[in-house]
């Protein structure tokens, strides 16, 4: 199954919306979805709440089940 542009997208704006700064990167599909997101406010944080912060902005489409696999990777910028 492939992630449709319009759901990286979607996902690219609820990320943006929270995290103006924010740059996203995807590679892969539905199966092996990866996202990479930099952002400057990442640096008053530790990595597990990081990832905690991106999750949670995520948590609708998950329950929803649009997505329920993703790999990701944050890093300051």
């Amino acid at each position: 199954m492939q992630v449709s542009h319009k759901m990286k997208e979607r996902i690219e704006n609820i990320i943006k919306k929270n995290i103006p700064d924010a740059v996203c990167e995807f590679q892969g599909d539905s199966c092996s979805l990866k996202l990479q997101v930099s952002s400057g406010i990442f640096s008053r944080m530790t990595l597990i709440n990081q990832h905690r912060t991106i999750m949670s902005l995520l948590n609708d489409e998950f329950k929803s089940g649009e997505l329920h696999a993703l790999s990701l990777e944050t890093r300051v910028i």
